[in-house]
């Protein structure tokens, strides 16, 4: 049976024009020589440095973790004192200061492992970076991406504390305006993010979620003890 989060459980197989693209790509360069396993750890150091998501100390998963740039950012920048769940179906190297869950959190079994890992601890911040496997065909690979945000969003709704944060990949397209009212039905602030360190060709954006309102609660009904406030965003 395959999983939600990869239908045909393989990696993507790349061309020898993205891979004399990628050789020669500055982030590329960069990501080695700082030690980070991908470029896409620029795409989190953007985002955070936009948002301030990342905070000494905090509870953060990163949903569709491997090969692991995103938890080696995080360990960075939240330090000794913060957890970090890390969740993929595929696996990943260890990273320290990382607990990492191999499972299909869409799942019950999977949900109850990344549960396991937190140990009711309550979550700060839920990241994620999955992609679908792409098929070439766009409206299915615009369904995946769809729904993989749409799995991201369902987590963060169940685990996030009020005044909580959210960052989560998604491809422009059909689909993409239902999915950022739900997230700002569910945030004081929503911003759409395009970093630098995206490919200029890649349809994707990162949504960011500002202030959980928390679970079953609409956006603004939060006591005024919690930070945050209704808020607008836009692609920038």
């Amino acid at each position: 049976m395959t999983s939600p989060l990869n239908p045909t459980r393989r990696k993507h197989r790349f061309g020898k024009a993205w891979m004399h693209e990628h050789v020669s790509d500055a982030y590329v360069r960069e990501a080695k020589r700082r030690g980070y396993r991908s470029r896409a750890a620029f795409k989190l150091i953007e985002l955070d440095e936009r948002d301030k998501l990342l905070r000494p100390g905090i509870v953060a998963v990163d949903l569709g973790a491997a090969p692991g740039s995103w938890c080696q950012v995080l360990r960075e920048r939240l330090g000794t004192k913060a957890t970090i769940v890390a969740v993929d179906v595929l696996p990943m190297d260890p990273v320290a200061g990382v607990s990492f869950v191999q499972a299909d959190f869409s799942t019950d079994e999977g949900l109850a492992a990344v549960e396991s890992a937190l140990a009711g601890r309550p979550v700060d911040l839920v990241v994620s970076d999955m992609a679908p496997n792409l098929s070439g065909i766009d409206p299915v690979d615009q369904a995946r991406s769809v729904g993989l945000a749409d799995l991201a969003l369902d987590f963060a709704a169940h685990h996030l504390q009020p005044g909580g944060d959210f960052a989560v990949k998604v491809f422009q397209g059909s689909g993409l305006g239902e999915f950022e009212k739900a997230v700002r039905e569910r945030f004081d602030k929503t911003y759409v993010r395009k970093p630098k360190a995206s490919r200029d060709r890649s349809r994707e954006v990162f949504l960011v979620g500002k202030g959980f309102a928390g679970e079953g609660l609409p956006r603004g009904a939060r006591g005024a003890g919690h930070p945050g406030g209704a808020g607008e965003g836009g692609v920038k």
